[in-house]
């Protein structure tokens, strides 16, 4: 049971239910209502019909007054402001009233005592017609009250009752009033009906609408989150707190996009080691095929120098110069040979304990002499009481060389100062290596790219240092990031853990 109200469409299907039943109790419930007012008033009206009924029998039959007569009632359901019945009129054979519960109408004494009755010609009258069709009475209706014409339905009306008394044929006139008055009340009961019934609409419209809402909700962000799924972003996620359809929906839509994400990563990864793969093997031919002939040039220079050395002393330092030239450039043309090797070989780094300020030591001084030679500051900040760290020696003083001499490309002329700063990091358990410089700086444009192989700026780079350098730290587990602004300089952060990966607990 609680599964299936778990479900969507079930709760939905349980909620129309509900309002349909609420609506349609609610509409019964105001029809009875206004069917039991209808039906006592309707009796009301019989009542008062037939009490003005008797009170004109009770008048003639009597010697007290209609107006006497209503007083004794219990309820006063006729007379002026009490139901239809407005007016209750005893008129004899001869026209002439003898009792009303008007008083303009009832009979006066005169001067002499005697009774003054008004004739039912001078009293306004609506249209009056028999209460009863009795066959044989009609043509021996009385002439005033014959050729009336018949109440239209609403107006005013009167009924007229034959009654035989001892004085011949009377006659009981009860007067109604309008029956504007019912049909005003009736109308106003079905405007509160139709009130009631806009209130319950609105009130189960307000309802479906939150209970839409809720459902659309999700839908919408499933909507975003596809679009940026779409653009690439496999990292998003929809909120999972449903334990309905959309819930489901929504579950499986996070496993896909982490599925997705999943594959993209292999699929990175994938790509890389392809691509690792063939510089590897590109790396291999070109050791092959050009470090051969660079041994050969390299070895025949160092013949040339030691046999063929011209006599004359102009000469002689002409070719010793040009000599060291080529070996410079052979020596140059191995360097990259040797990183192009380093970035395309698999890690296979041998972690130790080390000092890191001896290693940067040891790279400043590789690269002293021609930092003096450009007017170039070499600076070292180390804090006291450093710790030693765990790294492999030569990939360490590859990243503290290629940093440096990277440095010291970016400084023009005029000179400038190359900072490197090695401390502990907050938490402890990291070191971390900042090297800067005042150079020109680097693009920003560019700086998305600085760590990507073959990518450079300069006209001779091969583009290998960097990507070298971040490949040597993320084989450590660490990480690296550059800072830069044009015309100020460029600052590359490195952070190492202290403590080898293959080490976690050693100190």
């Amino acid at each position: 049971m609680s599964g299936l109200l778990n479900s969507f469409r079930a709760r939905l299907l349980l909620l129309l239910a509900v309002l349909l039943g609420l609506t349609l109790g609610v509409q019964y419930y105001v029809n009875v209502r206004s069917v039991r007012s209808n039906a006592h008033l309707i009796v009301e009206q019989e009542q008062a019909i037939m009490a003005g009924v008797a009170l004109g029998v009770n008048s003639i039959s009597s010697v007290k007054y209609l107006d006497e007569l209503r007083s004794n009632l219990r309820v006063p359901l006729i007379g002026e402001g009490h139901g239809r019945v407005q007016n209750v009129l005893v008129v004899d054979g001869e026209g002439f009233i003898q009792d009303s519960l008007l008083g303009d109408y009832g009979p006066r004494k005169n001067e002499d005592n005697t009774a003054a009755h008004v004739n039912l010609r001078d009293v306004p009258l609506p249209p009056l017609r028999s209460a009863v069709e009795l066959g044989e009475e009609a043509p021996g209706l009385p002439p005033w009250l014959s050729g009336t014409a018949a109440a239209r339905p609403g107006e005013p009306g009167a009924f007229y009752f034959p009654l035989e008394t001892t004085k011949g044929r009377w006659y009981i006139i009860v007067v109604l009033e309008s029956a504007n008055t019912l049909r005003n009340l009736l109308e106003r009961q079905a405007r509160w009906s139709a009130f009631y019934t806009m209130l319950l609409l609105l009130a189960t419209t307000f309802v479906t609408g939150i209970f839409v809402w809720r459902f659309t909700r999700p839908i919408n962000f499933l909507s975003i989150a596809a679009r940026r799924v779409a653009g690439g972003d496999f990292s998003v996620r929809v909120p999972t707190d449903r334990r309905d359809e959309m819930g489901t929906l929504a579950a499986a839509f996070n496993e896909m996009t982490a599925k997705l994400a999943r594959a993209r990563e292999l699929e990175t990864q994938l790509h890389a080691a392809e691509k690792g793969a063939v510089v590897g093997r590109l790396a291999a031919a070109i050791a092959h095929e050009i470090r051969n002939p660079l041994n050969y040039i390299n070895l025949t220079l160092d013949h040339l120098r030691s046999t063929f050395a011209p006599e004359d002393t102009e000469k002689g330092e002409t070719f010793e110069r040009l000599t060291d030239q080529l070996k410079t450039e052979v020596r140059r043309i191995n360097r990259h040979i040797t990183d192009f090797l380093k970035y395309s070989r698999p890690s296979m780094i041998e972690l130790q304990r080390m000092n890191l300020k001896s290693e940067a030591e040891d790279a400043l001084r590789v690269i002293q002499a021609q930092a003096d030679e450009s007017g170039i500051a070499m600076r070292l900040e180390v804090e006291e009481n450093m710790p030693s760290a765990m790294a492999d020696r030569e990939a360490l003083r590859s990243v503290f060389t290629n940093l440096l001499v990277n440095g010291m490309q970016a400084i023009d002329a005029d000179g400038g100062n190359v900072r490197t700063a090695i401390r502990p990091d907050q938490g402890g358990d990291r070191v971390v290596i900042e090297i800067s410089d005042t150079g020109r700086g680097i693009a920003p444009e560019d700086i998305a790219k600085v760590f990507e192989p073959y990518y450079s700026t300069k006209e001779t780079g091969t583009g290998l240092g960097l990507a070298i350098v971040r490949k040597a730290v993320d084989d450590h587990g660490g990480t690296i990031s550059v800072t830069s602004k044009q015309g100020s300089g460029t600052t590359f952060t490195i952070t190492l853990p202290l403590k080898g990966k293959s080490e976690p607990g050693r100190e």
